[in-house]
């Protein structure tokens, strides 16, 4: 492909802000189908990546299969869990591959965005490094993620300003292996983070123990597929990598729909899967017998097995129950178990937010984007030209990133053929729209960040997606009901 050159001070046809994984997927989207666009990718970050260039914990790695969390476009060839060093490089390949990491302006946070509707342009207000700069684009495409990269989730753990030990979030790991080498370590939480934390500091540390308030379903899956495996012997590369994709994307989704018609079912399987995977100190209730149904939360995901591997090896210990202190050196649960510690690690989940906190304005008018719905999982009610990225909740986040790329690449080629400068969302039966919430899970850090995120409908082009398949046919092929062009 080749590349345009322009000054950063032209008006852009698309600015995107993030170059994480959602971001390189919408550049990739626009220079492979709008080659003669002009758009740039702001990140407010040293180098691409995001997620996988911020989080530096021990074991940091998807929780999702990487045949589905890596792009359609460019197939994975290695382990189908993997860690965030390969992600990192495989997105960092994608980026230099395809012209796009020329495209990226680093040290760049979009601090507002104001539309005006008399230029049919969004002119945006950006810190780069530390001198504001100020940018003009027709579309603005947010690639922000879902959670705050600044903040984390505030939990409220009774007495943890007694300890006397190191407290840290992973979010904001500045810990080497040394620093807890030989030392004993409480990991509070239960969700896939304090997961991937156990067995991956297990051999270092003294003695590591998962404190969890209620348990979560965990699921072991291989790191390499053997189905996988076949399939890469007997097909071409490129087909393999399509047809592992499909395969892949099928498990979830009967998984998913299976388990929530028949949950009871499920959690049968999952339990006698998990007990069979224990070592015989350790009973499945209370530990392991989640007080929900299997995806009402996300399932975990451990490779080969690594957590319950760990535990049988006496390497980590579980405790559960509501903490009802922490002292200088311990913490203390209600039920009078003890946990002494050196180290605490808060693993209790994710400060949601959507948009990357930019003050959004049109014609200077202030817009909420909490007070407002989602159309298609894609764009926000009132907001012209302007396309947001969300992935799945029951499934790999980039499969739902890419449906937006390509839906928004289609809204843009209909706009030129049919010479619309600015497209808006608006419910023509605003007042008959159900809300409910945007992600479709009852996990603690989800239902506190309900009321500050953009809603969903139950009906029409409001509903939150849910099915790749059928959201893929809508970006390529489905109707404009609800957008307003001008």
């Amino acid at each position: 492909m080749g590349s345009i050159n322009y000054d950063d001070s032209d008006v852009l046809d698309v600015l995107i802000v993030g170059a994480g994984i959602s971001g390189i997927n919408a550049a990739y989207r626009l220079h492979d189908e709008l080659p003669d666009k002009k758009y740039l990718i702001l990140e407010n970050r040293e180098q691409l990546g995001g997620t996988w260039d911020l989080f530096k914990y021990p074991g940091i790695r998807s929780d999702s299969d990487l045949h589905t969390f890596g792009y359609a476009f460019k197939e994975w060839t290695g382990a189908d869990i993997a860690g965030g060093a390969e992600i990192l490089a495989y997105l960092k390949k994608v980026a230099e591959d395809n012209g796009i990491a020329e495209r990226i302006r680093y040290k760049s946070k979009v601090e507002a965005a104001d539309w005006s509707t008399e230029e049919r342009c969004w002119f945006v207000t950006v810190n780069q490094d530390g001198e504001q700069k100020n940018y003009r684009a027709r579309f603005l495409y947010t690639c922000t993620g879902y959670y705050d990269y600044n903040k984390v989730l505030h939990a409220e753990i009774p007495g943890i300003k007694n300890f006397k030990g190191k407290v840290v979030h992973p979010q904001f790991w500045d810990l080497k292996e040394d620093d807890y080498r030989g030392k004993r370590v409480a990991v509070i939480g239960s969700g896939a983070t304090a997961i991937t934390l156990i067995p991956s500091m297990a051999n270092v540390t003294k003695d590591i123990t998962l404190v969890q308030r209620s348990p979560t379903y965990i699921l072991s899956l291989e790191k390499y597929d053997p189905i996988a495996k076949v399939i890469r012997a007997i097909l071409p590369k490129r087909m393999a990598a399509f047809v592992i994709r499909q395969k892949n994307i099928a498990r979830i989704y009967a998984s998913f729909h299976i388990f929530r018609t028949f949950p009871g079912v499920a959690k049968a399987i999952l339990g006698r899967l998990t007990k069979s995977q224990l070592p015989s100190d350790i009973p499945l209730d209370p530990h392991f017998k989640p007080n929900y149904n299997p995806w009402d939360q996300r399932l975990c995901i451990c490779p080969d097995g690594d957590f319950y591997t760990t535990l049988r090896e006496g390497k980590a210990h579980i405790a559960t129950g509501h903490i009802d202190q922490v002292t200088s050196n311990e913490i203390i649960l209600k039920n009078g178990e003890r946990i002494p510690c050196d180290i605490i690690v808060t693993a209790t989940g994710l400060k949601l937010s959507v948009g990357g906190h930019i003050k959004t304005t049109v014609d200077k008018k202030t817009v909420d984007p909490s007070e407002r719905f989602v159309w298609k999982g894609s764009m926000i009610e009132g907001l012209p030209n302007y396309a947001l990225s969300i992935g799945y909740t029951n499934a790999s986040w980039t499969l739902g990133s890419d449906c937006t790329a390509q839906y928004v690449v289609r809204l843009i080629k209909h706009m030129d053929k049919y010479h619309k400068s600015s497209v808006v969302p608006k419910p023509s039966n605003r007042d008959q729209l159900t809300q409910r919430p945007l992600l479709d899970l009852n996990s603690t850090y989800v239902k506190k960040a309900e009321k500050d995120l953009p809603k969903a409908a139950t009906s029409g082009p409001w509903r939150m997606r849910t099915n790749y398949w059928y959201d893929l046919v809508q970006a390529k092929y489905g109707g404009y009901d609800d957008l307003v062009f001008a």
